[in-house]
């Protein structure tokens, strides 16, 4: 997690209908999970990382990471999403 709570990143960019739906899945999850999540658009991103989200992730979007750790892309699946968020023993 980072120091500001967020630990769910979801990458998009914009006109991505997919990414659309993924927005709604995963401010619905986290917030059922009580945990911070940060929406990160690659293309935008581009001008400060030289493209390089956009070169790991371009094909995938929307793309989700818990913990730093990818976890679902294309159609986010809310049941994987709060699984991958549920505490651990």
């Amino acid at each position: 997690m980072t120091d500001d709570g967020v630990r769910v990143v979801l990458y998009g960019r914009a006109g991505c209908h997919l990414c659309d739906d993924a927005r709604v899945i995963v401010a619905a999850v986290a917030a059922a999970a009580g945990t911070g999540w940060a929406e990160v658009d690659i293309d935008a991103e581009a001008v400060r990382d030289g493209g390089a989200l956009q070169r790991e992730y371009g094909e995938q979007v929307p793309v989700v990471l818990v913990d730093g750790v990818q976890r679902d892309y294309w159609r986010i699946d809310a049941g994987r999403l709060a699984a991958a968020l549920a505490p651990r023993p």
